[in-house]
Order: structure tokens, then C-alpha cells, then sequence
């Protein structure tokens, strides 16, 4: 469920959708990023390497990573802003965001965060290139990681059908909280590694970016889903969409400020 509903990588879906399995797939969700952080991560590298400059490498590499995605999370985030942009009547907003067309809130939206993430990864290619797709992947993971907070028990669903019925509330606190230390943790190992070698430039992306980047992600996400909940009544797979798409935007603008 994970790996389908994230990517483009074709598996067989779960025999039945139960709440044990869409929590189980949320936490697993930074592990099927994992797959979308090394392609983006080796196109960024690629494009430095050949010396594309860091702005084109940085515009290959989250187009590598929509192709991956099938740009399923820009959608959420466009139908998102729309929603919210269109009215303050509960129904009405979820009824533009059910209709899937996007209007200038949400066209907005995505040009802004494609924005700021390509802007923020072009930053990042003034690092040595292995660094910089570690930050980049990291980064990547992280946001998908940020389902989890959006999941958790206690967080209601918009609606009693789609994909945020499905999901909201299905992860326990313990376990979220547990699997976000994990993440933090390998992001903060991955860091250093990329600096093992002792050039400056690889170890300009300290280990103690990693739990910035993640606070910051959380934060984020924190406020789409208190803006959400108080606007929509909970979440739907499009607020879940714009989730990973801003706490992208911040993990990588967090990054930019601590590398270097």
C-alpha cells in the first residue's frame, strides 16, 4: 500500500485495507520515499558531477522525483489550496476540492512550493555534489516521513470516504514517534557520512541538520493540519498531498540554513 500508493512502482495492493494496514503503510511511508529520494538524489548528483550548474541539476532532479510521484502529491496540493481559497463553508470547500479542476489558489500554490524547492536544491548544489544529493534524498524522505504526524490517532477525517478516511487516525502516537526518532537518526548518520571523506565542502551539512530539518517538517505540517481541521473538519488524501509537498519546501529551505 505504501509503495503503490507513493510511487509509480507497480506491486500488487494489500488483499484488504484494514486500519492495521494503512497505519502499518504510513509508517512505512519514509521507506517507499526511499525510493523517490534515490532518484531525485542520483539526478541531482549526475547533474552536478557533469556540471549542468546547480540550478538545472536542482530542476532535473525534483522533476525526477514528480515523474516518480506522478505528481499525485501536487495535486492534493493544489485541490487543497482551492478548497480553502473557495469558501469558508465546510461543504463547499470540499466539494471544489472533490472536483479536481485547479484554479488560480492552487495553480499558486504549486508554482510557489516548486519555487522555493527548486530554489532551496539549487542552494544546496554549492555544497560537493555526493553532499548535496544526500541532502537533497534526505530531505525527500523526511517529507514522506511527515505522514505519520498527519495519520496519527486523534487527527479526524473530512470525509467518510476516499483515501484520508482510510488513513486518518490509523498511526499510534508511540509508533510515530518512535519511527520519526529512526528517521532522524539515519538522516543524521547519512549527514556524516557524506563527510567522512574530510573535504570541507562534503561535511558542510552537519549531523545536527538533520533534527532541524525534521523540526521544522513537523512544524509545517503542524499548521496545514491545524488550518485544515478547523477549516475542513479533518483531512483528505489532498491535505495529505500538500503535507509532503510544504514540509518538503521547509525541510530543504531548513537545510540551506544550517549547510555551509
Amino acid at each position: 500500500m505504501a509503495v503503490g500508493t507513493l510511487t509509480t512502482v507497480q506491486v500488487r495492493p494489500p488483499a484488504q485495507v484494514t486500519g492495521a494496514t494503512a497505519g502499518a503503510a504510513m509508517l512505512l511511508a519514509p521507506v517507499a520515499g526511499g525510493v523517490l529520494a534515490v532518484l531525485a538524489g542520483v539526478v541531482f548528483w549526475v547533474g552536478l558531477w557533469l556540471g549542468l550548474g546547480s540550478l538545472v541539476a536542482a530542476a532535473l532532479a525534483i522533476a525526477a522525483l514528480r515523474l516518480g510521484d506522478r505528481g499525485f502529491h501536487l495535486d492534493g496540493l493544489a485541490d487543497t489550496a482551492d478548497g480553502l481559497a473557495a469558501s469558508y463553508d465546510r461543504e463547499r470547500a470540499l466539494a471544489v476540492m472533490r472536483t479536481g479542476d485547479t484554479g488560480p489558489a492552487g495553480a499558486s500554490a504549486v508554482v510557489l512550493v516548486l519555487l522555493v524547492q527548486v530554489a532551496a536544491a539549487a542552494q544546496l548544489g554549492r555544497l560537493e555534489p555526493v553532499a548535496a544529493a544526500v541532502g537533497l534524498a534526505g530531505c525527500v524522505v523526511v517529507s514522506r516521513a511527515m505522514l505519520m504526524a498527519a495519520c496519527l490517532r486523534g487527527v479526524p477525517s473530512a470525509r467518510t470516504e476516499g483515501l484520508g478516511a482510510v488513513v486518518a487516525g490509523s498511526v499510534g502516537r508511540v509508533a510515530a514517534v518512535g519511527a520519526t526518532a529512526v528517521v532522524t537518526a539515519t538522516l543524521a548518520g547519512a549527514f556524516a557520512i557524506a563527510g567522512w571523506p574530510g573535504n570541507e565542502a562534503a561535511g558542510a551539512v552537519p549531523w545536527w541538520s538533520a533534527p532541524v530539518v525534521v523540526a521544522l517538517a513537523l512544524m509545517t505540517t503542524g499548521v496545514v493540519l491545524w488550518r485544515c481541521t478547523r477549516r475542513l473538519g479533518g483531512v483528505t488524501g489532498d491535505v495529505l498531498g500538500a503535507v509532503v509537498e510544504v514540509s518538503l519546501a521547509a525541510g530543504l529551505v531548513a537545510l540551506v540554513a544550517t549547510a555551509g
